[in-house]
C-alpha cells in the first residue's frame, strides 16, 4: 500500500507521460508476442518445402518487426527513466523540505552525514524502482498474459499447466522476497551510521590530528565499516533467494513443457512449428518472471527505503504553524515567564526568565558557558518552543507566527559562517535571482568589502573556493547577507570571538552599521563585544541575574555587569605585567 501511495503521489501528475509509456509498453508486447508466430509459421512452411518467395516474405517480416519491437523498447526505458527521475527528484525535495521543517529536537539527535543519507541514499534507492517499474514491472505482467493467452490459443491444457506453474512461480518468489525487506531496512540503517560517522570525523579533522587521535578514529571507522559490510552481505544473500529459487523452478518448467511438445508433435497432434512456438512462448514466460525476479530485489531495497522515507515523512515538527505576520521595522522582544527544558534532560536550561527589549536597541547577552545563553536565541528564533511561558515579538506571541514570516524577519550570525560552493553572489543572495546586482554591491559596501570585491576576476560571479576567506571576510560577508535580507531582529553570536584586534575593529564599524535601526542579541565573552550595546542582560543558571542599560550598570560597583568589566580589567593588568 505504501508503494501505491507513493506512485499515485509522485508518478499521478506526469500522467500523459505515463500514458505514452503504456502504448509504447502495449505495442512492443504486441509485436514481441506476434514474432513467435512467424517463426512458426517459416518453420512449418520450410518443412513443407514453401516457395521461396513466401519464406523470404516471413524472414523480412521477422526482422522488421524485431527492430520495431527494439526500437519501441528503447523508448520506453528512455521514457521510463525520464518520467522515474522526475518523480524521484520531486520526492527528494519534497523530503528536504519537510525535514528543514522539522524542530531542532529532531536534528538534535541526528548527524548531517546521517540526514544526507536518508535523504540521497534512501530516494536513488527508489529511483530504479520509480524510473524501471512501469517498463519491466508493468510490462513483465502483459507480456506474461499474453504468453498465457497464447498457450491458451494452440492447447488448452498446456495453458493450464504452464499458468498453473507461473501462478506457483510469482507466488513462491513472492513469499521468499519477504524475508529480502528487513535485512535490507537494516543495511540501510547501517549505511547511514557509517556516513555519520565519516562526516562527524570530517568535520572535525583538524582536532583529531592535533590530538594524535587518528589510530583510535580508524580503529572506529573499521568497526563501523565492518558492521555495513556483514550487514550488506546478509540482505544480498537474503536477497539472492528469490533468483535462485527462480533458476530452479524454471528447469522444471522447460522440462514440462518441451516434454509436452515433443509428446504432442510425435503423436502427431501439433507440427513442428507449433511445438517451437511452445518453447518460445515457455521464453516468453520465463523473461517476465526473470525480469520480475530482478527487479523484486530492487523492489526489496525499495520496500526498505520507502519503510524509512516514509518514516520521515510521517514525523511531524513540534512547533504548531501559526497565521499572524510581523510588522515592519524593529521588532520589540518581550520575554514573559519563559522556562525551558530538552526533552531528553529533565533539568531546566532556562527558569522563569523575565525580560523586554524595545524596538531598535541592542542587548549584550552575558553568562558563562552552559548559562543559557545559546538556547535563549534559539527560543527567540522559535527552533524551540518554550516548555512554560512565551515569547512576543512585535507584541505577536511567536506561537501565533508563521514560521516562514518569523523566520524572514530574523536573522541570525553564528561563529562558524557558512559559505557555499559557488559564486559570491550567490552566497550573498543564498540563490534568490530576483535581487539585483545594485543591491548586493550595495550591501558589500555597507560593509566594507567594495575595495575585496572590485579585486576579484569576475566580481561578483567570481566563485567562492573553499577555505580562500578568512574568519574576518567570512563574518563580514555574513553580515552583508543579513543587510540584503533587512529582518526586524538580529542576533549575533560572538561574531568577533576568533579575529586579531585589527579585524575585530573593521567589523565592529561594520557591526554599527548592521544594527543601526534594527533590534539586537549580541552573545558575547569578550565585554570588547558589547561595549556599545544599550542593554546588558546577564543569565546564570538559567536565571536573569540581571538587566538593566548598559551605562547604569557599569556606574554601579555592586551590578553583576560591573563586577565583570573589574575582573576583565584584572585579567589585562596581570598580562600586561
Amino acid at each position: 500500500m505504501a508503494a501505491l501511495r507513493v506512485l499515485k503521489r509522485y508518478l499521478g501528475p506526469l500522467w500523459r507521460q505515463v500514458a505514452l509509456l503504456g502504448v509504447l509498453l502495449l505495442s512492443s508486447i504486441g509485436l514481441n508476442l506476434y514474432l513467435p508466430q512467424l517463426l512458426a509459421s517459416f518453420l512449418d512452411s520450410a518443412q513443407a518445402h514453401g516457395s521461396l518467395a513466401g519464406l523470404t516474405r516471413l524472414a523480412l517480416s521477422y526482422i522488421g518487426i524485431a527492430v520495431a519491437v527494439q526500437l519501441l523498447s528503447a523508448g520506453a526505458t528512455y521514457l521510463g527513466a525520464s518520467v522515474g527521475w522526475a518523480a524521484t527528484n520531486r520526492l527528494r525535495a519534497d523530503l528536504t523540505d519537510h525535514l528543514l521543517h522539522l524542530d531542532m529536537s529532531f536534528h538534535k539527535e541526528r548527524t548531517p552525514g546521517e540526514m544526507i543519507e536518508r535523504i540521497d541514499g534512501d530516494v536513488t534507492a527508489l529511483s530504479n524502482f520509480f524510473s524501471q517499474f512501469a517498463v519491466r514491472v508493468f510490462g513483465a505482467v502483459l507480456l506474461l498474459l499474453g504468453a498465457l493467452v497464447m498457450f491458451f490459443r494452440e492447447q488448452w491444457w498446456v495453458g493450464l499447466m504452464v499458468t498453473t506453474f507461473a501462478a506457483v512461480t510469482l507466488y513462491a518468489m513472492n513469499r521468499t522476497r519477504r524475508i529480502g525487506v528487513e535485512p535490507t531496512r537494516v543495511e540501510r540503517e547501517a549505511s547511514a551510521r557509517l556516513f555519520g560517522f565519516i562526516e562527524e570525523r570530517l568535520s572535525g579533522l583538524d582536532d583529531v590530528r592535533a590530538l594524535g587521535g587518528g589510530p583510535f578514529t580508524i580503529s572506529r571507522f573499521l568497526g563501523v565499516q565492518r558492521n555495513f559490510f556483514w550487514k550488506a552481505y546478509q540482505a544480498w544473500i537474503k536477497r539472492s533467494a528469490v533468483w535462485q529459487l527462480s533458476m530452479l523452478l524454471f528447469a522444471i518448467g522447460y522440462v514440462a513443457v518441451i516434454s509436452s511438445a515433443v509428446g504432442l508433435y510425435l503423436g502427431g497432434t501439433i507440427t513442428i512449428g507449433t511445438a517451437f512456438l511452445f518453447y518460445q512462448y515457455m521464453s516468453l514466460v520465463e523473461e517476465p518472471i526473470d525480469q520480475l525476479t530482478q527487479q523484486l530485489q530492487d523492489l526489496q531495497k525499495a520496500g526498505a527505503s520507502l519503510l524509512r522515507v516514509g518514516e520521515l515523512l510521517n514525523l511531524e515538527s513540534g512547533l504548531n504553524e501559526g497565521t499572524r505576520t510581523l510588522p515592519a521595522g524593529a521588532l520589540e522582544v518581550d520575554v514573559q515567564g519563559m522556562s525551558f527544558q530538552y526533552s531528553d534532560d529533565p533539568t531546566a536550561v532556562l527558569d522563569s526568565v523575565d525580560f523586554r527589549v524595545q524596538a531598535g536597541h541592542t542587548v549584550g547577552l552575558l553568562g558563562r558557558t552552559g548559562s543559557g545563553k545559546t538556547t535563549l536565541t534559539r527560543l527567540v528564533s522559535r527552533l524551540y518552543d518554550p516548555t512554560s511561558g512565551q515569547i512576543l515579538l512585535g507584541g505577536v506571541p511567536t506561537t501565533d507566527l508563521e514560521l516562514a514570516a518569523l523566520r524572514s524577519r530574523i536573522a541570525v550570525v553564528t561563529q562558524d559562517v557558512q559559505l557555499f560552493q559557488a559564486t559570491v553572489r550567490d552566497n550573498l543572495t543564498l540563490f534568490n535571482p530576483t535581487i539585483p546586482d545594485t543591491r548586493v554591491r550595495a550591501a558589500l559596501a555597507e560593509v566594507g568589502l567594495e575595495t575585496w570585491l572590485d579585486s576579484l576576476p569576475d566580481g561578483l560571479q567570481t566563485p567562492l573556493a573553499a577555505g580562500s576567506l578568512s574568519a574576518g571576510e567570512s563574518q563580514l560577508l555574513a553580515f552583508a547577507r543579513v543587510m540584503l535580507q533587512d529582518p526586524g531582529l538580529i542576533i549575533l553570536d560572538e561574531p568577533s570571538s576568533r579575529l586579531d584586534p585589527a579585524t575585530e575593529s573593521r567589523l565592529t564599524a561594520a557591526m554599527q552599521r548592521l544594527l543601526h535601526g534594527r533590534t539586537a542579541i549580541v552573545i558575547a565573552h569578550r565585554l570588547d563585544t558589547v561595549a556599545r550595546a544599550d542593554d546588558i542582560l546577564v543569565l546564570g543558571a538559567g536565571k536573569v541575574l540581571e538587566y538593566g542599560p548598559r551605562r547604569l550598570l557599569a556606574a554601579n560597583p555592586n551590578s553583576e555587569y560591573s563586577r565583570l568589566l573589574r575582573a576583565g580589567q584584572s585579567v589585562l593588568d596581570e598580562v600586561l605585567a
